[in-house]
């Protein structure tokens, strides 16, 4: 019987993600959830009641420190670390484990437990199992941990097996010292950076009778790939039932990756330790205050924020308190980072139970990851004396007046992904989630999935899908790019520092090579450089295409009927959906001329909806699959109707000669054949 009494309500499609609740003997807490570090029944600098105002829910305290002072004897004089520091929420205590690994020099492992000398008064010390459980007891934490030896994550084979076996001995021990305490305990899964260690002793911990089961042994030499890898590896091995505890993990892309892959708990000193180093985070990324561009900076951290530094203090005065290292920029800082873990949390949890959360993650990584998107301010003085935009050939940077970069055509003045949304995230909703590729990409198959990019532009496109196959992908993927104009790419690759998709080795090999392959083969990357209707013949059949060239007023020859045409001739049988931004009547009529059906696809603001065309293999699997979708979605005789009167009836390049064959193909259309059925 779980003394924590663990719910899942509710758990994302085509991510790991969930959302639960644990009720601990201090109440309940919502998962998934960030435990500030009170490392000495303190988090540094913080009154308890600026931590219920930031919204921390539940602290962590170390074993390790809190034995050395002030010792078990006044907790127990208090009944605990609750009175003791006036806290009435729910703790977790870490064993001690971590702090013992980090005395390499200083300590001795035996069978029995760790023998170190205290950093207080130099009194040699056995810290075992059972005196590990006690000192919890007596601190009388509502989360206890067991003793684990923690190694080095890159640790030969041999030694990580060997420390998981000595792990697995004292979790039986703690288990025994907790006796009949109310408390509940965790298990320690460890096995470094080996996948059948790690299998051994998610196996072997999940038989015992734990509360909750937490992933040790990383963030402890590791790669970021790496951690995010064996984290998937421990997740997808642990019990649906049991909450997960991803130990001294971390920065908030950390913290969304790890969510995304199934985790429900963390701990970390980061938002305190960078707060003392004036680094803020930020839902635009890391602000580091130091620096001498946010001198004058009149506005606060982060515009919208309602912590009480953003309410009250300029980005300027924490400047300067950062930089002559007053306790109270550190203090200050401190309180809005707490309070942007705790937000960025209760918006994981919401998009998890609203089922949103592949797509939120998808788009939300690309932000939060972002370092110091604020100019230089040299670059800000260039900027008084020349207002012109980088420029390369006919393409230039646009800045938006809320600071977000895009590519331009400098002739007709076109944007690229010109949406209210960022661009990364309109590519996001629009292309991925559009065609459902995170769910397609998790399917185990061995056939690759193909996608056509047409009109490569600045690579958004190709590396959302890039970025959804490094997060879900079981299925390999194909990617082919076409373009006849690649100086968009080059400006956009020689302004990295604003294009955050582009802060990664593919789109700089695809340029360098023509191809870029992910590393564990599962991503291919080929770039053709031309005329797309000729480059696509003899090609394998796509199934998908993401079609963002410019709009017919620019790049006219590919919205002709000829175009669709053509592509639909080299899907032949295949089921193959297409995607575009556009929804011109035209075009739309177009591509049901081709032989294309056409429905509605999402809606990217400020435009209600796009549009998705599917051959008719893919038009027949959507309506087995589900056939009110299909006719939901679908351009109705009522459009039919509309494109009648429409006097932009014919595509561009339609000569007067064809438009009643044309008129007569869109007339005829089986989908506007409402007695239509399925066999």
């Amino acid at each position: 019987m779980s003394r924590l009494n663990f719910q899942l309500t509710a758990e994302a499609s085509a991510s790991r993600a969930r959302a639960g609740t644990l009720t601990t003997l201090h109440g309940p807490v919502n998962t998934p959830i960030f435990m500030p570090v009170g490392t000495q029944a303190t988090v540094k600098g913080m009154r308890v009641e600026e931590l219920k105002a930031v919204g921390a829910r539940i602290l962590l305290a170390n074993t390790y420190h809190l034995l050395l002072r002030p010792g078990p004897e006044v907790f127990r004089s208090f009944g605990g670390i609750h009175k003791f520091m006036n806290w009435d929420g729910p703790v977790l205590t870490d064993s001690g484990g971590f702090q013992i690994f980090s005395l390499p020099k200083e300590r001795r492992m035996s069978e029995e437990g760790a023998s170190f000398r205290s950093y207080v008064d130099g009194q040699s010390i056995l810290l075992s199992p059972e005196l590990s459980i006690g000192m919890q007891r007596a601190i009388n934490s509502d989360i206890m941990m067991v003793l684990d030896e923690c190694i080095d994550s890159t640790s030969p084979h041999a030694e990580a097996a060997r420390a998981m076996e000595r792990t697995h001995r004292w979790a039986l021990r703690s288990l025994a010292a907790r006796e009949d305490s109310p408390q509940a305990m965790f298990g320690i899964v460890q096995g470094a950076c080996f996948e059948d260690l790690r299998r051994i002793s998610a196996d072997f911990l999940s038989q015992q009778p734990f509360d909750g089961l937490a992933i040790g042994g990383l963030a402890v030499g590791e790669t970021k790939d790496e951690r995010e890898h064996f984290t998937a590896v421990a997740t997808d091995m642990l019990p649906r039932h049991l909450p997960r505890y991803l130990m001294g993990v971390g920065t908030p892309i950390d913290l969304l990756e790890a969510v995304h892959r199934g985790v429900d708990m963390f701990d970390c000193i980061i938002p305190s330790s960078l707060a003392q180093q004036g680094t803020a985070y930020t839902h635009q990324g890391m602000v580091r205050l130091r620096r001498s561009v946010y001198k004058f900076g009149s506005g606060p951290i982060e515009e919208g924020c309602e912590c009480y530094t953003c309410q009250n203090y300029s980005r300027a005065y924490l400047h300067h308190l950062s930089k002559t290292t007053e306790g109270l920029g550190w203090h200050l800082i401190t309180q809005h980072n707490l309070h942007f873990y705790r937000q960025l949390m209760g918006e994981m949890r919401r998009h998890i139970e609203a089922d949103t959360f592949a797509s939120y993650h998808a788009a939300k990584r690309l932000m939060i990851a972002q370092v110091d998107i604020e100019a230089p301010a040299t670059m800000q003085i260039k900027k008084v004396v020349s207002d012109r935009p980088p420029q390369l050939g006919r393409f230039a940077v646009h800045v938006s007046a809320s600071g977000q970069s895009r590519i331009s055509h400098v002739t007709s003045g076109e944007v690229m992904h010109p949406g209210g949304n960022a661009p990364d995230e309109e590519a996001t909703a629009l292309y991925v989630n559009g065609s459902r590729l995170a769910e397609r990409l998790a399917e185990a198959s061995s056939e690759p999935l193909v996608i056509w990019d047409v009109g490569l532009g600045a690579g958004h496109n190709a590396m959302a899908a890039v970025r959804a196959a490094q997060t879900v992908a079981r299925r390999p993927l194909e990617i082919i790019s076409f373009e006849h104009d690649l100086d968009a790419l080059r400006l956009a690759l020689s302004q990295a520092g604003r294009f955050v998709h582009l802060r990664h080795g593919a789109p700089h090999g695809l340029m360098q090579n023509g191809h870029w392959s992910s590393k564990d083969g599962l991503i291919r990357w080929t770039l053709f450089d031309g005329d797309f209707r000729t480059h696509m013949l003899g090609l394998a059949a796509p199934d998908l295409v993401f079609f963002d060239p410019f709009s017919a007023k620019t790049d006219q020859d590919l919205w002709t009927l000829s175009c669709f045409a053509k592509i639909h001739a080299a899907c032949g049988d295949h089921a193959t959906e297409l995607l575009t931004y556009s929804t011109s009547t035209a075009v739309r009529a177009a591509m049901l001329a081709a032989g294309f059906y056409v429905m509605r696809g999402p809606g990217v603001p400020p435009r209600t909806e796009s549009t998705l065309a599917m051959t008719p293999a893919a038009w027949l699997r959507l309506r087995k699959e589900n056939d009110q979708l299909g006719a939901d979605a679908a351009l109705a005789p009522s459009w039919l109707e509309r494109w009648e009167r429409s006097s932009a009836r014919y595509p561009y390049g339609l000569m007067p000669a064809d438009e009643p064959s044309f008129a007569a193909a869109v007339r005829q259309h089986p989908q506007f054949d409402q007695s239509q059925t399925l066999a």
